[in-house]
């Protein structure tokens, strides 16, 4: 068995996709034995350099690592945008089975999916497993190349993404999709098919707006599924398909933190309590602050700052600014129904000092306010009688020692919030699959 790894053959301008050119090379490499499968993997979603969802590929084949090599380079030399200055296509190439990957090369992957990492560590690593490899431009794609080769044995959870091709004549031309036959085969595939449709905004999410060579893809937890709703979509002519094993919807870029070490460039999962009102700003976009809840004096000692560190301290403890962009649209609700107290776990990458939410987890919520008493007798409210003397009724002669306690309304619950399928990223996991540690509100 040999691993084909590549990554970085498209343009934001020009088209292409890595997907499509990974099919081609596995239609070639079947004349020389059974490709078992194709891995589509999404790497560290806040890679500043990415084209779009940052997808690296392997290829599974039953050949010699030579053949291999030979044909997949010229595919790569053949169709990668190398027009763009900004496409820097990379090979990577290893003559054993996926199980078999070295150590170093698993790390690799498992680094390159949450956090960030450069040519020269690609080039160090590719040198000490012996493997093949080539590139063009600075070499950049043999990083996501080689996180590819090594994600078999490193990911534990695997999705599928079922990919219907576009007629090379009709590439950057608009598509022809009909849009009701994509939410009725929606709906007959969901939920183990998920994110083709967002409901909420009238949107076929499984269809791209980029001038590149997919129709549509169907993703979901069965393949077969995804087959039928593709297969259910009128449209253009398909000129080929190809079925995708994939990290997509499993948060495998989320690594467990604290808010103290938030840095930029990652992406967390962090608990702590909100410290400010979220707050709509110009844009539609809702800012809040989330706090640990720690003091400082155990830290008296820690340095003020620390490199890339998205965190601020106060007295009150670490704190990292949250936000819902405007593009999450209905998700914003959620975030301004939040109240200082409220307790939560969020998910998201941390840029700028933001933490750009995914989804969070309401795990308690503030369930009473403390207000100026209200004069049993007249309705009216009190009047302070004075540093710490209470309140008392001018007109009635009432007096209350404090502040009266009353119940909130709130328009959340405890569980899963998250956004919807058309803010999703690739990587993220809708609530809909399963498997979280609270109830679930799933957005469709």
């Amino acid at each position: 068995m040999t691993v084909v790894g590549l990554d970085d053959t498209d343009s934001r301008e020009r088209g292409m996709c890595t997907t499509y050119v990974a099919a081609r090379i596995a239609d070639e490499l079947r004349q020389f034995g059974n490709v078992e499968r194709l891995l589509l993997v999404r790497l560290n979603p806040a890679v500043e350099y990415k084209t779009r969802g940052n997808a690296a590929l392997a290829i599974h084949v039953d050949c010699d690592a030579e053949t291999a090599f030979s044909v997949a380079r010229d595919e790569l030399e053949s169709l990668a945008e190398t027009a763009d200055d900004r496409t820097n296509p990379g090979l990577v190439v290893a003559g054993h089975d996926p199980d078999d990957v070295p150590g170093s090369v698993a790390t690799f992957a498992r680094e390159a999916i949450r956090d960030l990492l450069e040519i020269a560590d690609a080039e160090a690593t590719i040198d000490a497993a012996g493997y093949r490899s080539w590139g063009l431009g600075n070499g950049r794609g043999q990083i996501g190349a080689l996180a590819a080769v090594g994600s078999w044995t490193t990911l534990e959870e695997w999705t599928y993404e079922y990919i219907s091709y576009r007629e090379p004549e009709q590439w950057g031309t608009p598509r022809t999709v009909d849009h009701e036959s994509v939410f009725a085969a929606a709906d007959c595939g969901y939920p183990e098919a998920w994110d083709t449709v967002d409901c909420g905004e009238d949107e076929t999410v499984c269809v791209p707006h980029t001038p590149g060579p997919i129709l549509h893809g169907i993703r979901g937890d069965d393949p077969d599924v995804a087959r039928e709703v593709a297969g259910r979509i009128e449209s253009e002519p398909v000129d080929r398909t190809q079925l995708f094993v994939t990290n997509q919807g499993t948060d495998a870029h989320l690594r467990d933190g604290s808010i103290a070490d938030a840095r930029d460039g990652r992406a967390y999962r962090l608990e702590g309590t909100v410290a400010t009102e979220p707050e709509t700003r110009r844009g539609g976009h809702v800012f809040f602050t989330l706090e640990d809840g720690a003091g400082r004096s155990d830290r008296a000692n820690e340095p003020k700052t620390r490199e890339g560190a998205a965190a601020t301290q106060d007295d009150g403890g670490d704190r990292l600014e949250c936000a819902a962009f405007e593009p999450t649209k209905r998700f914003r609700d959620r975030v301004r129904a939040l109240r200082v107290g409220d307790r939560l776990t969020v998910c998201g990458e941390v840029s700028r000092g933001t933490c750009k939410l995914e989804k969070f987890a309401v795990r308690d919520l503030v369930r009473t306010e403390r207000v100026t008493p209200t004069c049993p007798d007249c309705g009216r409210s009190m009047e302070s009688a004075g540093r710490n003397q209470g309140y008392r009724c001018r007109d009635c002669g009432t007096t209350a020692a404090g502040k009266a306690e009353v119940e909130l309304e709130r328009d959340l619950e405890e569980g899963w919030y998250e956004v919807p399928p058309c803010a999703r990223r690739h990587v993220a996991k809708p609530l809909v699959r399963g498997g979280f540690d609270a109830t679930t509100h799933p957005e469709r």
